[in-house]
């Protein structure tokens, strides 16, 4: 993922947000700029759980690194609707 810099965080980590922003109902309440935020960190999350779990998450490819942004995402969405009391429009 490092060797795709800035931009490639960006278009990864905002098409990781949307669609996980999708999976978990909460899209209408989310722009362009919070998708990319939450996919970015989703892949920090990602990579983090990947690696305590003794995953080796250096040198995975476009597609590892999207799915690690997606499930990060995912979890992290999942939590911010458990901390704030919302629940997901499935």
């Amino acid at each position: 993922m490092l060797g795709l810099g800035i931009i490639g965080w960006i278009v990864v980590g905002g098409l990781a947000g949307w669609i996980a922003s999708k999976i978990m109902g909460t899209d209408a309440q989310q722009g362009v700029l919070l998708n990319i935020v939450v996919g970015i960190v989703g892949g920090l999350l990602g990579g983090f759980l990947l690696r305590l779990f003794g995953v080796d998450v250096a040198g995975g490819g476009l597609v590892f690194s999207f799915l690690t942004c997606l499930a990060g995402a995912v979890i992290l969405l999942f939590l911010v609707g458990l901390a704030t009391g919302r629940r997901s429009a499935h």
